[in-house]
């Protein structure tokens, strides 16, 4: 059994509401173990047999546009993946709290990124990951510049978590 996270993209924003507690029933549903869920933003972890992440977004994708109605962008991580991602923080020197994780939904086209120019958006900063990007973000990611660019050039969706939520994240899909 793998332990893996789900990032649900702009779930309780804009009125696309969905309780917690009828996201881990739906991850239950779908034969998966241990749900627990993080914040009311769609971040779940759970337990299921090992199998390519994207099939798993693929069912939880399905599944709630099926009971919700909602169409959302599912990315999916192994608790293994959100540890890397944890401990490859880039800015050791900067203040975590003024930091933020990229994830995309597919592969980084490596391509496509060498367009974006972060020195033009300073004092935001960027640093490319293994599957993931890093923003530190001083003005905060309400106000930031980045994030938006960075969807509309990697022609990926993408979804933001900032530097607390990734560390619990992380800390409770090792728990399970």
């Amino acid at each position: 059994m793998t332990r893996y996270a789900a990032l649900l993209r702009a779930v309780n924003v804009a009125g696309r509401r969905m309780r917690m507690a009828d996201l881990r029933a739906l991850l239950s549903g779908l034969g998966y173990g241990a749900a627990a869920t993080l914040l009311q933003s769609g971040n779940a972890v759970f337990t299921a047999p090992e199998q390519p992440e994207e099939h798993v977004a693929a069912d939880i994708e399905r599944r709630v546009a099926a009971e919700f109605g909602l169409r959302v962008t599912v990315v999916v991580r192994t608790a293994a993946d959100l540890a890397r991602t944890v401990d490859a923080l880039p800015f050791p020197e900067r203040d975590p709290a003024r930091c933020a994780v990229v994830f995309p939904a597919g592969p980084l086209d490596r391509e496509r990124l060498a367009s974006v120019r972060p020195e033009a958006f300073a004092p935001e900063e960027l640093a490319v990951g293994q599957r993931e990007l890093y923003l530190y973000l001083p003005d905060g990611l309400g106000r930031a510049r980045l994030p938006r660019l960075l969807e509309r050039r990697l022609a990926v969706a993408c979804t933001v978590r900032n530097w607390s939520t990734t560390v619990r994240l992380r800390r409770l899909a090792e728990e399970g």
